[in-house]
């Protein structure tokens, strides 16, 4: 007498999703400065319940090309020009996850990504460094994605390492972006000692503001004016 035949469920298909960044804009109002980057998020016919998306964004800056007063103004980050072939690398800007909706072929969510002025941060210094052409980035993409199989079971599975996108940011737009939150006043940070005896600076010599401490520092320090900001009263006649 002959066993009788097993049968084996047939493994249902994971769902393989492909990523495109389609595009990018200021988020008008937001309390911070903000970016809003289009996604759109395919599959290849397996309906897909959800997707808990975790998204890194890197500068891949060997992409590009960079004149010479960007140049200098990179030399704090990668070091002289002549030693870049050995000290670019890229700069990681942020990681955040998102949940995408369930979809069957394809859908569009939007990556929101506040962007900080801390002049501090290497990410900073090289988006305050480079004015104009765009700035290349790469998105990476893991995760988990929930799916069903034919009789209705949930099952997950993990994205693939593999997945990723690149997009060209304009340098211009997030120049005018800081500008509209930050207009014509850059951030510094300063430890607690440096911050207390610049506040008492400012008490003794009965000071108004910041920026006039500041200056009085600087002139006493006998320091020139940064190249294209004229010196107080060059130029300006008072009313």
């Amino acid at each position: 007498m002959t066993a009788p035949e097993r049968t084996t469920a047939a493994t249902p298909d994971i769902p393989d999703l492909s990523f495109a960044v389609t595009g990018v804009a200021q988020e008008r109002f937001a309390a911070v400065p903000t970016l809003r980057f289009g996604l759109d998020v395919g599959s290849d016919g397996v309906p897909v319940r959800s997707v808990s998306l975790t998204v890194a964004v890197r500068i891949d800056v060997v992409r590009r090309r960079y004149d010479p007063a960007e140049q200098r103004a990179l030399a704090e980050l990668f070091g002289v020009a002549e030693r870049w072939g050995t000290t670019l690398h890229p700069l990681t800007w942020t990681q955040f996850t998102v949940q995408v909706p369930g979809f069957t072929d394809g859908t569009h969510v939007d990556l929101v990504l506040p962007c900080g002025y801390d002049s501090e941060i290497a990410v900073t210094k090289y988006l305050s460094a480079v004015r104009d052409g765009e700035v290349p980035l790469d998105f990476l993409f893991s995760g988990t994605v929930f799916y069903t199989d034919a009789d209705g079971r949930l099952l997950t599975a993990r994205v693939s390492w593999s997945k990723d996108a690149t997009f060209g940011l304009p340098a211009e737009l997030w120049h005018e972006l800081i500008d509209r939150y930050y207009p014509q006043s850059p951030w510094l940070r300063l430890s607690r000692e440096t911050w207390g005896r610049l506040a008492a600076y400012r008490e003794r010599h009965v000071l108004t503001g910041w920026d006039e401490t500041v200056r009085g520092l600087l002139d006493q320090a006998g320091a020139a004016p940064a190249p294209g900001v004229p010196a107080p009263g060059d130029g300006a006649a008072t009313r």
